[in-house]
Order: structure tokens, then sequence, then C-alpha cells
């Protein structure tokens, strides 16, 4: 099972990179929960669909050097990233966007049940790219 989470994973993140909503959906339980980082939680795949449009308008990012990390079983997994991006338009009480760029470490943790993913915790420094937007 940890071979078919691994793929998974890959997938989610190609999709995502790929600006692709309805793939990365496709991976989704349609009760996905997603702890946003340093924020609330959200549920369902509609929900998760709805800040993939938002994140997709405000910002463009790549997100890779993936190191994959999973259970015995491949129910739990944990992803370290790099984020490159670009802050296109400015997101809800954040500061203004300019095309400023950055580049951050990152972490997300997974459940997985029956090949979907169930469950999505998202992980950067706030402060970290907070203090890149006026560098």
């Amino acid at each position: 099972m940890p071979a078919a989470t691994h793929a998974l994973l890959n997938r989610f993140y190609a999709a995502c990179n790929a600006g692709d909503i309805v793939a990365v959906l496709d991976l989704l339980a349609a009760d996905v929960v997603h702890d946003i980082n340093q924020g609330g939680r959200e549920s369902g795949r509609m929900a998760f669909g709805s800040f993939l449009q938002r994140s997709g308008r405000c910002y463009r990012e790549r997100i890779d050097v993936l190191e994959i990390m999973t259970n015995a079983d491949g129910s739990r997994a944990a992803v370290e990233y790099r984020v490159d991006g670009e802050y296109l338009a400015t997101d809800i009480g954040l500061p203004p966007a300019a095309g400023q760029r950055y580049r951050l470490s990152g972490g997300a943790f997974f459940e997985i049940r029956r090949g979907r993913i169930t469950r999505i915790t998202d992980y950067y420094s706030l402060s970290d790219w907070l203090a890149q937007l006026v560098a």
C-alpha cells in the first residue's frame, strides 16, 4: 500500500502544478477534510475546489522536491516539499499583491482511504512568506 499512496500523492501534486482542478478533485474522497495552513478547517470536495480556484487567482505556484513518507499500510502520509511561487492578486486579509516571488519549504499530512485522499493538513511558515513579500 505505501507504493499506491506514493503514486496517489505524486498524481495529486502533478495535478496541482498543472492547475487541473478536476484531476485534483478526482483524487479526493467526497468528504475530504482540508486543514488550511494556520487557518480553519473545510470539508468536502466542493470546498476544496473553491480553495483551489481562489489560490489559482491569487498565486502561481510550483510544488516540487517532494519527499513522501508513509506508514506501513499507506493510510497516512507526510510530504515535505518546496514551493516556488508568485503572488498575483491580493488574497483576503493579506498584504497587497504586486507579483512578488517567494520560495518556501512546506509540508502536508494526509489520510488515505480506499485509494482516495480523506484529509489534507497543510503547513508552511506564514511569517517567512510575509517577510519575502516585503523584502
